[in-house]
């Protein structure tokens, strides 16, 4: 059922901030405590506000009136991915060039796993990082579990 949910709530969103300038970063559905969760993180090219968030959480609550998607009662939290934000398709680290990721490879290169650097050049199968002990590596998309930006 959740990935149901999440589907139709990816669709409706998927029309709905692009034309507010605004891109959707993350879902997340699930039972937290006693009761159910619908979270959804947006972006924008020069951050969020709160206005933003206000706006995008009337739209979807009255989305999701209608289409009595959720048989149960839930809570809608709509917010910014934060500072530490993830990074999951190559325009991501494009738009963040100069700044600082954690990038968790599938597989590990020379016995690690986890590096840590600033985003450099992208082309359009991989990113450049530029570690902290000054060397640079290229690393493919195909080859990252999960990246975030860090401080």
């Amino acid at each position: 059922m959740s990935d149901y949910v999440i589907g139709k709530i990816q669709e409706f969103v998927g029309s709905l901030l692009p034309s507010m300038d605004l891109e959707l970063v993350e879902i997340q559905y699930r039972q937290e405590g006693e009761g159910w969760v619908l979270r959804l993180f947006i972006d924008g090219p020069d951050g969020i506000g709160i206005d933003q968030c206000t706006k995008v959480s009337r739209e979807l609550s009255f989305f999701l009136d209608v289409e009595d998607l959720i048989p149960h009662a839930f809570n809608l939290e709509v917010s910014s991915p934060g500072l530490e934000r993830p990074l999951r398709e190559l325009k991501d680290y494009k738009r963040f060039a100069g700044k600082k990721a954690r990038i968790k490879l599938r597989h590990p290169v020379d016995g690690q796993k986890v590096f840590i650097g600033l985003i450099g050049e992208c082309d359009e199968h991989g990113f450049d990082l530029l570690l902290e002990d000054g060397s640079r590596s290229h690393y493919m998309m195909d080859q990252v579990r999960k990246a975030r930006l860090t401080l």
